[in-house]
């Protein structure tokens, strides 16, 4: 049940992307309703897989990489989805929409029978900590998304190129402001994580430090995103934040997927 789900949802995110790359290049609104319509039936089916195995195997399946690559992939679709009913940026679907289908085809690769819960894993704060980071991930792929639209933007918009695409983008005032928003809801997630997994290590290890690649890459970038945020308040906007945003998400990722090549407590498991 669950690998039907998950080919399921994977045919869903690629006409997904399909439908919304369309209507971004068509003036059709029935392409525009179609795409977002899509994006939540693999949402479901997505959640719905998850559901499915965590059912079978007793716990909240986020532990191995298959499964936090799955969960990272319904999380970043379901945001994505959110802030569209929200905010007139259907660019965005385009941008989760294959992210979506590249990390489910991840899940594939990766996919592994369930394996029994370490016992350090065994508690109440797993879905917790998991949950609040993981949606800060999510949200801070908005953010990114939401700058590397900003920047393609703004330099047509330099060049005084105008098309029909263009003309479809948010404008520079939109980007800028989802920008803002995204990072300061990203922050408090991820800052919720960190230290819901303090209090979970003190409660399972003893002490709520340990100096593993894992702990000191999610700190470094706890501190550049709360820099970051500091000074968009102080007025940062536009190119030199946009930029910003992605050089933090850059590190972001190299935290969330170069830990399991480093040996450690986190290695191979996301708890």
């Amino acid at each position: 049940m669950e690998v039907w789900l998950l080919t399921l949802t994977l045919l869903l995110y690629l006409l997904s992307t399909a439908s919304f790359i369309v209507g971004l290049l068509s003036a059709r609104p029935v392409v525009r309703t179609v795409a977002p319509s899509c994006l939540l039936a693999a949402c479901l089916c997505h959640a719905g897989a998850i559901a499915v195995r965590s059912l079978t195997v007793g716990y909240f399946a986020v532990t191995e990489v298959y499964e936090a690559l799955s969960f990272f992939a319904c999380l970043t679709a379901g945001i994505g989805l959110l802030v569209q009913w929200r905010l007139p940026v259907s660019i965005l679907g385009a941008i989760v929409s294959p992210i979506g289908f590249i990390l489910t085809l991840g899940v594939y690769v990766f996919y592994a029978q369930a394996r029994a819960l370490p016992p350090t894993l065994q508690s109440a704060w797993l879905p917790i900590h998991v949950t609040a980071a993981f949606l800060g991930y999510a949200v801070f792929v908005v953010a990114c998304s939401a700058s590397l639209v900003y920047l393609v933007q703004e330099k047509h918009l330099k060049q005084k190129k105008a098309s029909s695409f263009l003309r479809r983008l948010p404008s520079l005032e939109t980007l800028d402001h989802l920008n803002y928003r995204s990072l300061a809801w990203g922050f408090l997630l991820l800052t919720l994580g960190l230290l819901s997994g303090a209090v979970w290590a003190e409660y399972a290890w003893g002490h709520f430090w340990i100096w593993e690649p894992r702990l000191i890459l999610s700190v470094v970038t706890w501190i550049l995103y709360a820099l970051l945020l500091h000074y968009r308040s102080a007025g940062w906007r536009g190119r030199r934040a946009a930029t910003l945003t992605i050089v933090c998400f850059a590190v972001l990722v190299v935290s969330f997927v170069g830990v399991q090549f480093f040996p450690g407590r986190h290695g191979g498991q996301f708890g």
